[in-house]
């Protein structure tokens, strides 16, 4: 355009080889852009603004937050092209595969027998994570129901080691089972300290719960909490912002909240875990 100015149209369009119709054809289109190229860019912005907010994720789960938050219905394939015109990347870590280990002697994997999950509460995983916030080290232990990948109970400490943590997360799990009157409960966990101890174990059988473990250095035996785990430090952190100037305790809480109300879920088919668990009782009701 700059160079139209300054030369004849029909001298740039023949070392362009193009056709001056061409030219004046992308020229009326730059001016008055079709509807569909003003959606792609209203659409390319909206990605890209999201982006922002939640930079840890890919187009699929932008493409189904848009849709959650705000409606709009867009196919993954026309998503991924908005993402690649803005240039938006997912600044998540991919972690690599490790070598299945040994199986454990006391408590054998339950989830290598293929079951069948088919409610809520039938079985819980169960891990710890770590972070640092300004300086300050805390450890992270969470019970996740994989029916729905629900954060059922989570506690918190800043005490390296704190095995309390697991012991009054499980105490809501318990709690919580309760209050549903669920039969048998599979927890599943690692070959952890306090997951192997006898404190922890003693209050299992009593509450109709019963332990499973991974083999030993084979994270993969807990795949979901392992994914969880890795979302969750990208997401805080990343997405979120947490900083520690507010109440540690509270903000994650809050994360809590958003990971099981507002956030899409991939194996869920991009509904929130609130979403499906509400879906499975309209179904039980109806029938």
């Amino acid at each position: 355009m700059e160079l139209s100015g300054e030369f004849p149209i029909k001298l740039l369009c023949e070392i362009m080889q193009i056709n001056r119709s061409s030219f004046y054809l992308w020229k009326s289109k730059l001016s008055n852009p079709s509807r569909r190229t003003k959606d792609f860019i209203n659409n390319s912005a909206l990605f890209a603004e999201y982006h922002i907010k939640y930079p840890s994720h890919g187009y699929r789960w932008l493409n189904a937050k848009i849709c959650l938050d705000t409606g709009l219905i867009l196919s993954d394939p026309y998503a991924h092209k908005c993402c690649k015109a803005t240039g938006i990347k997912s600044t998540a870590k991919h972690y690599k595969y490790k070598k299945p280990g040994n199986p454990l002697r006391t408590f054998p994997n339950l989830l290598l027998s293929e079951m069948n999950i088919s409610g809520p509460m039938q079985c819980i995983v169960s891990d710890m994570t770590a972070f640092t916030v300004h300086g300050i080290y805390y450890e992270l232990t969470l019970y996740m129901d994989l029916w729905n990948n629900e954060i059922i109970s989570h506690a918190l400490s800043s005490k390296r080691g704190d095995k309390m943590t697991y012991i009054n997360g499980l105490t809501d799990l318990i709690a919580l089972k309760n209050k549903m009157n669920a039969c048998e409960t599979i927890l599943h966990s690692d070959q952890g300290s306090v997951y192997s101890s006898k404190k922890f174990n003693d209050l299992l059988p009593a509450y109709g719960i019963v332990h499973s473990m991974s083999r030993a250095g084979t994270p993969t035996d807990n795949a979901a909490m392992e994914a969880i785990n890795g979302w969750i430090k990208a997401e805080l952190f990343e997405d979120l912002h947490v900083t520690g100037e507010n109440n540690i305790e509270k903000e994650i809480s809050d994360y809590i909240s958003f990971f099981n109300e507002q956030r899409p879920a991939y194996s869920l088919k991009y509904l929130t875990p609130r979403q499906y668990k509400e879906y499975y009782f309209q179904t039980i009701n109806v029938s």
